[in-house]
């Protein structure tokens, strides 16, 4: 038989599927887990406490899928792999998605130091190879910026920065500049220009307006072909 606790978790799990953590009542979780209101803070200390420990169990099971993707001979290739994967959970998952990435209060997901440790090793792979421009914890540290950039501008603003082609021009403006694997692309340094002003308007340090933004995602979209004669 379940417990209270496990009642609760699996409770915001569900509710957290189809709406916002900040849309979400404590008299909801209560009511879903069959619970009085007492047990979410005699169990989680407060609903920041509870919501911390759903984004660790996200971070779990976003960390199991990172451990199963494939590797090869190609250490950079198997880097895109890792960043379609990130991209492919947010996807399924947003909500919990941005629980786990932007949480807020003072107590944040300890795991996402285990998701920064994983992608080290992916990119030592490409030290050990010679096919590394810099740092590995810079490489990791950029990589996983950017990754993330992309995919909250995806769940926010779906119609402007949702297109797969988004990603995976960002995927390679960044991957080839930390691999010295950039393609001969016309779109990459557009691609660099556009993750740089993700991580600034999401972090607000450089924040970029709607119009800059928008330019530089329509450049990135494939040119449409021209009409059969």
């Amino acid at each position: 038989m379940s417990t209270a606790r496990e009642r609760i978790l699996e409770a915001t799990e569900e509710l957290l599927a189809t709406k916002d953590a900040l849309a979400i009542s404590t008299r909801a979780i209560c009511d879903r887990a069959k619970v009085g209101m007492p047990e979410i803070y005699r169990q989680f200390g407060d609903k920041q406490g509870l919501l911390t420990a759903v984004a660790d169990i996200g971070f779990a099971r976003f960390l199991a899928e990172k451990r199963r993707n494939p590797l090869t001979d190609d250490p950079v290739a198997d880097l895109r792999t890792a960043w379609d994967s990130h991209v492919a959970f947010a996807l399924r998952n947003p909500y919990l998605y941005r629980l786990m990435f932007t949480p807020t209060g003072d107590a944040k997901p300890q795991a996402i130091k285990e998701a920064q440790a994983i992608l080290l090793t992916a990119v030592e792979r490409c030290r050990d190879a010679g096919r590394l421009r810099m740092t590995p914890e810079l490489a990791g540290q950029s990589i996983l910026s950017a990754n993330v950039g992309v995919c909250m501008m995806a769940l926010s603003f779906p119609e402007l920065f949702g297109s797969a082609d988004i990603s995976r021009a960002v995927r390679d403006a960044v991957i080839g500049k930390v691999t010295g694997d950039e393609r001969e692309d016309a779109r990459i340094g557009t691609a660099t220009l556009l993750a740089q002003a993700l991580v600034g308007t999401l972090t607000g340090t450089a924040p970029v307006s709607g119009d800059a933004l928008d330019h530089l995602t329509r450049s990135l979209r494939p040119a449409a072909a021209p009409p059969e004669a």
